[in-house]
């Protein structure tokens, strides 16, 4: 094993985020730091970029944790909440500097109802790879 105390830092420039990793219809994830682009071994970080009038799939991030941190527009966030009988829909409205937290195997989607401005958020894992499974509907 390299020795702790002596291993370099890597630098991730906009230039060098990737598409090339799971998506869901409706939105666009670009990759910045993973197993693939610099060796991580615990965590995956990057962007999703939602267009205006747009909504995700629904979809979940399998054992993932994901810490979501939002950079510009009013994305929603839209999962079933099964705390209460019936089981209903909840919607999170967000707007920059706000963080969302997603549980692993939690069913959501994201959506930007505004008619003219693209939503960014920029996203952390806690696995090396973005883990995306798209379902057929909110659970």
């Amino acid at each position: 094993m390299a020795d702790p105390f002596h291993q370099r830092l890597h630098h991730v420039a906009p230039s060098g985020l990737t598409g090339e990793t799971s998506q869901s219809a409706g939105m666009r994830r670009l990759e910045a730091i993973s197993g693939k682009s610099v060796g991580a071994q615990h965590l995956w970080m990057g962007q999703t970029h939602v267009p205006a009038a747009t909504a995700s799939a629904d979809h979940h991030h399998g054992e993932s944790e994901t810490a979501i941190y939002v950079v510009s527009g009013h994305p929603v966030f839209v999962f079933v909440d099964h705390d209460v009988d019936p089981p209903v829909e909840r919607r999170i409205e967000t707007a920059p500097g706000d963080y969302v937290f997603v549980p692993p195997y939690a069913p959501h989607r994201e959506e930007n109802p505004d008619p003219e401005e693209e939503a960014v958020v920029v996203i952390a894992r806690t696995t090396q790879e973005a883990i995306v499974v798209n379902l057929d509907r909110l659970a």
